[in-house]
Protein backbone atom coordinates (compact mmCIF):
# COMPACT_ATOMS: atom_id res chain seq x y z
CA UNK A 1 0.00 0.00 0.00
CA UNK A 2 1.06 3.61 -0.26
CA UNK A 3 2.86 4.62 2.89
CA UNK A 4 0.78 7.17 4.72
CA UNK A 5 0.98 8.20 8.36
CA UNK A 6 0.65 5.02 10.37
CA UNK A 7 2.87 3.54 13.05
CA UNK A 8 5.98 2.13 11.45
CA UNK A 9 6.21 4.73 8.67
CA UNK A 10 8.29 7.33 10.44
CA UNK A 11 5.59 9.35 12.13
CA UNK A 12 5.70 7.90 15.63
CA UNK A 13 8.41 7.49 18.27
CA UNK A 14 10.35 4.26 17.96
CA UNK A 15 9.85 3.84 14.21
CA UNK A 16 12.57 2.52 11.94
CA UNK A 17 15.15 5.33 11.48
CA UNK A 18 14.98 4.86 7.71
CA UNK A 19 11.22 5.40 7.70
CA UNK A 20 11.62 8.43 9.98
CA UNK A 21 14.11 9.93 7.53
CA UNK A 22 11.85 9.17 4.56
CA UNK A 23 8.87 10.76 6.29
CA UNK A 24 10.79 13.92 7.18
CA UNK A 25 11.97 14.38 3.61
CA UNK A 26 8.55 13.61 2.14
CA UNK A 27 6.78 16.01 4.48
CA UNK A 28 9.15 18.80 3.37
CA UNK A 29 8.54 18.22 -0.35
CA UNK A 30 11.85 16.37 -0.88
CA UNK A 31 10.33 13.35 -2.61
CA UNK A 32 13.32 12.52 -4.80
CA UNK A 33 15.65 12.56 -1.80
CA UNK A 34 13.23 10.36 0.14
CA UNK A 35 12.96 7.91 -2.75
CA UNK A 36 16.75 7.76 -3.03
CA UNK A 37 16.92 6.30 0.49
CA UNK A 38 14.82 3.29 -0.51
CA UNK A 39 16.37 0.31 -2.28
CA UNK A 40 13.60 -1.33 -4.34
CA UNK A 41 14.69 -4.91 -3.66
CA UNK A 42 11.30 -6.09 -2.39
CA UNK A 43 7.75 -5.44 -3.55
CA UNK A 44 7.00 -3.33 -0.48
CA UNK A 45 10.08 -1.15 -0.86
CA UNK A 46 9.54 -0.72 -4.60
CA UNK A 47 5.94 0.28 -4.00
CA UNK A 48 6.88 2.82 -1.34
CA UNK A 49 9.47 4.33 -3.65
CA UNK A 50 6.95 4.52 -6.49
CA UNK A 51 4.32 6.14 -4.28
CA UNK A 52 6.75 8.89 -3.29
CA UNK A 53 7.56 9.67 -6.92
CA UNK A 54 3.89 9.57 -7.94
CA UNK A 55 3.11 12.04 -5.17
CA UNK A 56 5.89 14.31 -6.43
CA UNK A 57 4.20 14.42 -9.86
CA UNK A 58 0.90 15.53 -8.32
CA UNK A 59 2.50 18.26 -6.23
CA UNK A 60 5.10 19.56 -8.69
CA UNK A 61 4.03 18.46 -12.22
CA UNK A 62 7.56 17.07 -12.61
CA UNK A 63 9.26 13.68 -12.55
CA UNK A 64 6.78 11.73 -14.69
CA UNK A 65 9.39 9.47 -16.30
CA UNK A 66 10.98 8.60 -12.94
CA UNK A 67 7.58 7.77 -11.49
CA UNK A 68 6.74 5.54 -14.46
CA UNK A 69 10.05 3.67 -14.11
CA UNK A 70 9.56 3.18 -10.37
CA UNK A 71 6.01 2.01 -10.90
CA UNK A 72 7.05 -0.56 -13.50
CA UNK A 73 9.59 -1.92 -11.01
CA UNK A 74 6.90 -2.19 -8.32
CA UNK A 75 4.53 -3.93 -10.73
CA UNK A 76 7.23 -6.41 -11.75
CA UNK A 77 8.07 -7.31 -8.14
CA UNK A 78 4.43 -7.62 -6.96
CA UNK A 79 3.41 -11.22 -6.28
CA UNK A 80 0.37 -11.25 -3.98
CA UNK A 81 -3.06 -9.79 -4.75
CA UNK A 82 -2.46 -7.09 -2.15
CA UNK A 83 0.83 -6.10 -3.80
CA UNK A 84 -0.62 -6.15 -7.29
CA UNK A 85 -3.65 -4.21 -6.10
CA UNK A 86 -1.53 -1.58 -4.39
CA UNK A 87 0.60 -1.17 -7.53
CA UNK A 88 -2.54 -0.77 -9.63
CA UNK A 89 -3.76 1.86 -7.17
CA UNK A 90 -0.54 3.83 -7.70
CA UNK A 91 -0.88 3.38 -11.47
CA UNK A 92 -4.36 4.87 -11.24
CA UNK A 93 -3.12 7.78 -9.14
CA UNK A 94 -0.37 8.62 -11.63
CA UNK A 95 -2.83 8.58 -14.53
CA UNK A 96 -5.27 10.70 -12.49
CA UNK A 97 -2.54 13.26 -11.74
CA UNK A 98 -1.58 13.52 -15.41
CA UNK A 99 -5.23 14.09 -16.34
CA UNK A 100 -5.99 16.53 -13.54
CA UNK A 101 -2.94 18.66 -14.30
CA UNK A 102 -3.70 18.52 -18.05
CA UNK A 103 -0.34 16.92 -18.82
CA UNK A 104 -2.12 14.21 -20.80
CA UNK A 105 -5.62 12.78 -20.77
CA UNK A 106 -5.26 9.42 -19.05
CA UNK A 107 -8.71 9.31 -17.45
CA UNK A 108 -9.59 5.93 -18.96
CA UNK A 109 -6.33 4.47 -17.72
CA UNK A 110 -6.96 5.87 -14.24
CA UNK A 111 -10.43 4.31 -14.08
CA UNK A 112 -9.20 0.96 -15.39
CA UNK A 113 -6.27 0.83 -12.96
CA UNK A 114 -8.39 1.70 -9.93
CA UNK A 115 -11.00 -0.83 -11.06
CA UNK A 116 -8.27 -3.46 -11.26
CA UNK A 117 -7.11 -2.50 -7.77
CA UNK A 118 -10.66 -2.87 -6.47
CA UNK A 119 -10.84 -6.40 -7.90
CA UNK A 120 -7.55 -7.38 -6.25
CA UNK A 121 -7.87 -5.72 -2.82
CA UNK A 122 -10.23 -7.39 -0.35
CA UNK A 123 -12.61 -5.09 1.60
CA UNK A 124 -10.42 -5.26 4.70
CA UNK A 125 -7.05 -5.08 2.94
CA UNK A 126 -4.62 -2.41 4.19
CA UNK A 127 -4.71 -0.51 0.89
CA UNK A 128 -8.49 -0.48 0.53
CA UNK A 129 -9.10 2.83 2.31
CA UNK A 130 -6.56 4.63 0.13
CA UNK A 131 -8.16 3.07 -2.96
CA UNK A 132 -11.60 4.29 -1.86
CA UNK A 133 -10.20 7.78 -1.38
CA UNK A 134 -8.65 7.82 -4.84
CA UNK A 135 -11.87 6.56 -6.42
CA UNK A 136 -13.52 9.52 -4.72
CA UNK A 137 -11.00 11.87 -6.34
CA UNK A 138 -11.88 10.49 -9.76
CA UNK A 139 -15.59 10.82 -9.08
CA UNK A 140 -15.26 14.40 -7.83
CA UNK A 141 -12.69 15.87 -10.20
CA UNK A 142 -12.94 13.85 -13.42
CA UNK A 143 -16.52 12.52 -13.44
CA UNK A 144 -17.94 15.57 -11.59
CA UNK A 145 -20.16 13.28 -9.52
CA UNK A 146 -20.13 14.72 -5.99
CA UNK A 147 -22.54 12.17 -4.52
CA UNK A 148 -20.41 9.25 -5.67
CA UNK A 149 -17.33 11.09 -4.41
CA UNK A 150 -18.88 11.62 -0.98
CA UNK A 151 -19.75 7.93 -0.66
CA UNK A 152 -16.19 6.93 -1.59
CA UNK A 153 -14.66 9.48 0.80
CA UNK A 154 -16.84 8.21 3.63
CA UNK A 155 -15.74 4.63 3.00
CA UNK A 156 -12.13 5.81 2.97
CA UNK A 157 -12.68 7.79 6.17
CA UNK A 158 -14.13 4.75 7.94
CA UNK A 159 -11.27 2.55 6.74
CA UNK A 160 -8.62 5.08 7.74
CA UNK A 161 -10.18 5.32 11.20
CA UNK A 162 -10.03 1.54 11.66
CA UNK A 163 -6.42 1.45 10.44
CA UNK A 164 -5.39 4.49 12.50
CA UNK A 165 -4.09 6.10 9.30
CA UNK A 166 -3.85 9.72 10.44
CA UNK A 167 -2.57 11.20 7.20
CA UNK A 168 -5.30 9.62 5.11
CA UNK A 169 -7.84 10.92 7.63
CA UNK A 170 -6.50 14.42 7.04
CA UNK A 171 -7.27 13.96 3.34
CA UNK A 172 -10.75 12.51 3.84
CA UNK A 173 -11.66 15.27 6.32
CA UNK A 174 -10.50 17.90 3.83
CA UNK A 175 -12.32 16.49 0.81
CA UNK A 176 -15.56 15.82 2.66
CA UNK A 177 -15.36 19.41 3.94
CA UNK A 178 -14.81 20.64 0.39
CA UNK A 179 -18.04 18.97 -0.73
CA UNK A 180 -19.85 20.45 2.26
CA UNK A 181 -18.55 23.93 1.38
CA UNK A 182 -19.84 23.60 -2.17
CA UNK A 183 -23.29 22.86 -0.73
CA UNK A 184 -23.19 25.86 1.62
CA UNK A 185 -22.77 23.79 4.80
CA UNK A 186 -20.28 26.18 6.38
CA UNK A 187 -20.20 24.73 9.90
CA UNK A 188 -19.55 21.22 8.58
CA UNK A 189 -16.93 22.54 6.18
CA UNK A 190 -15.09 24.50 8.88
CA UNK A 191 -15.05 21.48 11.18
CA UNK A 192 -13.64 19.17 8.50
CA UNK A 193 -11.02 21.64 7.33
CA UNK A 194 -9.98 22.35 10.92
CA UNK A 195 -9.59 18.63 11.65
CA UNK A 196 -7.48 18.19 8.53
CA UNK A 197 -5.25 21.10 9.52
CA UNK A 198 -4.90 19.84 13.10
CA UNK A 199 -3.79 16.39 11.99
CA UNK A 200 -1.26 17.72 9.49
CA UNK A 201 0.24 20.09 12.02
CA UNK A 202 0.51 17.29 14.58
CA UNK A 203 2.21 15.01 12.04
CA UNK A 204 4.55 17.73 10.83
CA UNK A 205 3.24 17.26 7.28
CA UNK A 206 4.53 20.63 6.12
CA UNK A 207 3.82 20.22 2.41
CA UNK A 208 0.16 19.51 3.20
CA UNK A 209 -0.26 22.28 5.77
CA UNK A 210 -0.48 25.15 3.29
CA UNK A 211 -3.36 23.53 1.35
CA UNK A 212 -5.14 22.82 4.65
CA UNK A 213 -4.78 26.46 5.72
CA UNK A 214 -6.02 27.72 2.36
CA UNK A 215 -9.03 25.41 2.43
CA UNK A 216 -9.99 26.55 5.93
CA UNK A 217 -9.64 30.16 4.77
CA UNK A 218 -12.26 29.52 2.08
CA UNK A 219 -14.77 28.59 4.80
CA UNK A 220 -13.94 31.47 7.17
CA UNK A 221 -14.91 35.13 7.28
CA UNK A 222 -12.59 38.13 7.48
CA UNK A 223 -10.21 38.88 9.05
CA UNK A 224 -9.55 35.21 9.87
CA UNK A 225 -9.70 34.19 6.20
CA UNK A 226 -6.95 36.62 5.24
CA UNK A 227 -4.79 35.55 8.19
CA UNK A 228 -5.05 31.88 7.21
CA UNK A 229 -4.40 32.64 3.56
CA UNK A 230 -1.33 34.71 4.44
CA UNK A 231 0.07 31.86 6.57
CA UNK A 232 -0.59 29.42 3.72
CA UNK A 233 1.25 31.74 1.35
CA UNK A 234 4.24 31.91 3.69
CA UNK A 235 4.54 28.12 3.79
CA UNK A 236 3.95 27.87 0.04
CA UNK A 237 6.88 30.21 -0.63
CA UNK A 238 9.03 28.47 1.99
CA UNK A 239 8.66 25.22 0.05
CA UNK A 240 9.51 26.86 -3.27
CA UNK A 241 5.97 27.09 -4.64
CA UNK A 242 4.80 23.57 -3.79
CA UNK A 243 2.17 22.27 -4.24
CA UNK A 244 2.13 24.02 -7.60
CA UNK A 245 -1.67 23.94 -7.92
CA UNK A 246 -2.14 25.94 -4.72
CA UNK A 247 -1.07 29.29 -6.21
CA UNK A 248 -4.53 30.17 -7.54
CA UNK A 249 -6.22 29.26 -4.26
CA UNK A 250 -4.09 31.73 -2.33
CA UNK A 251 -5.69 34.66 -4.17
CA UNK A 252 -8.74 35.80 -2.18
CA UNK A 253 -12.09 35.54 -3.97
CA UNK A 254 -13.14 38.69 -5.80
CA UNK A 255 -15.68 40.78 -3.93
CA UNK A 256 -19.18 40.61 -5.33
CA UNK A 257 -20.92 43.82 -6.34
Amino acid sequence: MAHTAMSGTGTTAGDDPLQTAVWRLRSRACWADAAALIQPRTAGAALQRASLLVERCLYTEQGWAEAEDALRTAEALAQSDDERGAAACERGQLAYAATLLTVRDRADEARAALGRAAALLAPGAPGRALLDFRRGLLAENLAHAPQAARAAYRRAHAGATVQNDALLLSFTWRHLAGLALREGELAEARHGFAESLRIREELGYLVGTAPALASLADAEVEPEASRLRAEAGRLFRLLGGVPIWLAGQLTPPAATA
